[in-house]
């Protein structure tokens, strides 16, 4: 009979996440906070409109689409597979140890690339918010470290309380946005215009070269799964808050974005970028809800790239605990302190974000042009070839457990996702210059990225399977039995 993953690993000698933590909603704090989607907007929307016109906001739509047909594979295979490990777990069994090592590894580095090269973003914010709002002159990496501080102070409170603070920071963004909605549609009332949904702005090359923005948008969506162990009634409560948070995030981008290209006018909002991107939606703001506004909105779009890098540097310190679990990091970052934190990877993760930020401060580096861009981007294509390679393992994983209950359309959207995921693959390769406008030579280094981890994960699990067959076998959180095909057990 075929080998199934069947139970958890238990090790006493480790540590053991908070149990009972989260409710749906604090999972959807995190994962939706991770977005950053304030922050998306005011610094990447402009961008968006800039280059795919006044259509732009339905990039974040399709996106939000393409995904939820995504999510309806991955969290069928969350229901079925209870160890916690995300994608590591779960390609691990579709497509089995070796190839989960890989996504393993591939995860870890990815979600561990997206926060680090954040730190270059909030740097910058916080320093121009704190000198024009507060008058405070601090540099970019002086900002960049306190919140590398901070958001480790935060985690190791527990999973709960950071996410009580991402529920009232991610509370604080959706008031603002809220308020500068009503207040465009209240004083544009009778000029407002359909132009985002006109064919002629619709069907372009240039929205083409914008759809990576809109996936990017939703980075950290998929890691509701990463919380399963934490949750009340996981089977129930991971489904609801994936698809709460992409369903929020995909209509939050969408209507907002919609509704401040509206502050212009279709026709005239591309001039009115062009002058000057990074001030888009504080000119919005300041014309329709006054400049208390402005410095409410600068001060929310520090706090939301905040809360981006608390929810993500919680994501990776449980996939260091995954990954610890299963004897592939060393036992020290499956260590967790009385909160149920695994407070040592968030120590290492925590030096390693800091240490990048001051190599790049001592060599004068940009800390967007570079930090951002270098660092980052290669995590936005570690993260989409992880849900290419999720999407295979759940039809593989159907298909060796045709016996598990499930509804008519789950194989299908699975099906449909792979198709849709190397689609974007494909189309993300082709256009990374929009994304990154590093040239040739930086474009193929950041894209080198992910194979190269790929190609180390497969050489570590080849060397596993030769000379330590027990860790091996423990890849993806479970052992094997080729007695049973029980997945629930």
């Amino acid at each position: 009979m075929t080998e199934q993953m069947v139970r958890p690993v238990e090790d006493s000698t480790r540590g053991a996440l908070q149990r009972s933590a989260l409710g749906t909603w604090g999972v959807v704090f995190m994962v939706i906070s991770a977005a950053a989607p304030l922050s998306v907007l005011a610094g990447i929307g402009p961008l968006a409109v800039l280059i795919g016109g006044p259509s732009a906001p339905l990039v974040y739509a399709i996106a939000g689409v393409v995904l939820a047909v995504f999510a309806i594979g991955f969290v069928f295979t969350a229901r079925n597979l209870k160890p916690m490990g995300g994608f590591y777990t779960y390609i691990t069994a579709g497509l089995g140890r070796s190839i989960g090592l890989s996504a393993g590894a591939l995860a870890w580095v990815s979600y561990n690339l997206l926060q680090i090269g954040l730190w270059g973003l909030f740097g910058v914010m916080a320093e121009g918010m704190l000198g024009a709002v507060f008058g405070l002159s601090v540099p970019w990496y002086v900002a960049a470290l306190i919140g590398v501080v901070l958001v480790f102070g935060l985690a190791i409170l527990g999973v709960d309380v950071g996410a009580k603070v991402l529920g009232v920071l991610l509370t604080l963004e959706t008031a603002m946005l809220v308020i500068l909605g009503v207040a465009i549609l209240t004083q544009r009332a009778g000029q407002l215009d359909l132009g985002t949904f006109a064919p002629d702005n619709v069907f372009t090359p240039s929205m083409l070269a914008i759809l990576g923005f809109g996936f990017a948008a939703f980075m950290g969506f998929e890691s509701t799964v990463l919380y399963r162990n934490e949750t009340r009634d996981p089977e129930k409560s991971i489904p609801r808050a994936t698809y709460i948070a992409v369903a929020f995030l995909a209509i939050f981008y969408a209507a907002t974005l919609w509704l401040v290209i509206q502050a212009f006018g279709s026709a005239d909002v591309g001039a009115a970028i062009a002058d000057d991107p990074a001030s888009f939606f504080f000119v919005a703001t300041g014309r329709y809800v006054g400049e208390w506004g402005v410095s409410v909105m600068f001060v929310l779009i520090v706090s939301s790239i905040f809360a981006g890098q608390l929810a993500f540097h919680n994501a990776i310190n449980r996939y260091s605990f995954a990954l610890s679990r299963d004897g592939i990091l060393p036992a020290a970052f499956a260590r967790t302190n009385r909160r149920g934190a695994p407070w040592f990877a968030g120590v290492l993760q925590s030096i390693v974000a800091a240490a990048v930020v001051v190599v790049f401060a001592l060599l004068q580096l940009d800390p967007l042009t570079q930090l951002v861009i270098l660092v980052n981007s290669p995590g936005v294509y570690g993260i989409v070839t992880l849900q290419l390679l999720a999407s295979i393992a759940v039809v593989a994983f159907i298909l060796r457990n045709r016996s598990l209950p499930r509804k008519w359309y789950v194989l299908p959207a699975a099906i449909v996702s792979i198709v849709l995921m190397a689609g974007l693959l494909i189309v993300l390769v082709v256009t990374i210059d929009y994304l990154t406008g590093g040239g040739p030579t930086i474009n193929a280094i950041i894209l080198a990225v992910v194979p190269l981890v790929v190609v180390v994960g497969l050489i570590l699990a080849t060397l596993l399977r030769r000379r330590d067959p027990g860790r091996f076998d423990a890849i993806g959180g479970a052992v094997r039995s080729a007695h049973t095909a029980e997945v629930n057990a």
